[in-house]
């Protein structure tokens, strides 16, 4: 698990693709999938002007949250794709990808969330296609509390706390991993 920076030093901190492409290098692959996204966000990183606008390029990245609390964790019923998925999203301009984690899911989940008290803390990476796009997925580690999910009327309703148990079995197969990693308990003191 790699931690990001905290925006607020930015004047003291590397550009966000540097620290980005730093984060996902020193990310522990375990899985054959995560090696094959760390190698992809690598060369595209390498690649790729603007990594974080999905209009200078179909392939970028994107910031998605593993949301954890009391309950277990959060999923939201993606309409288009059909499944159970993590909250997230693209990266609006002038955003980090750990920023967007936290604002796609406040706008797909209605929760309040948090980074762990320690800052961003990537816990996952996914490169997928999406669509007309390719995806090179970030997932952050984000914390609530004992709180409903009260997504806004133009997000799917479908969101809900499932036991990690529970999430692993209905999840997306790329989500299963970073569900693994949090199963451990690597993270209950953050």
């Amino acid at each position: 698990m790699t931690r990001q920076p905290d925006q607020q030093a930015q004047s003291a901190t590397p550009d966000p693709v540097d620290q980005v492409r730093a984060a996902v290098a020193a990310f522990a692959a375990a899985t054959q999938r995560e090696k094959i996204s760390r190698e992809r966000f690598l060369a595209e990183l390498g690649r790729l002007a603007d990594p974080f606008s999905r209009d200078a390029d179909p392939v970028h990245v994107t910031g998605s949250a593993i949301v954890s609390g009391p309950r277990g964790t959060v999923l939201h019923w993606h309409k288009r794709l059909g499944g159970w998925l993590q909250p997230g999203g693209h990266v609006d301009p002038g955003e980090t990808p750990w920023q967007a984690a936290v604002r796609e899911t406040v706008e797909e989940t209605g929760l309040p969330v948090r980074h762990p008290r320690t800052g961003p803390l990537l816990i996952h990476l996914d490169a997928h296609p999406a669509g007309p796009h390719y995806h090179l997925d970030l997932r952050y580690l984000l914390l609530s509390g004992d709180v409903e999910p009260s997504p806004p009327p133009a997000e799917s309703q479908q969101v809900r706390w499932f036991t990690l148990t529970e999430a692993i079995e209905l999840a997306d197969a790329a989500l299963v991993d970073a569900l693994l990693r949090l199963k451990s308990g690597a993270f209950r003191d953050l």
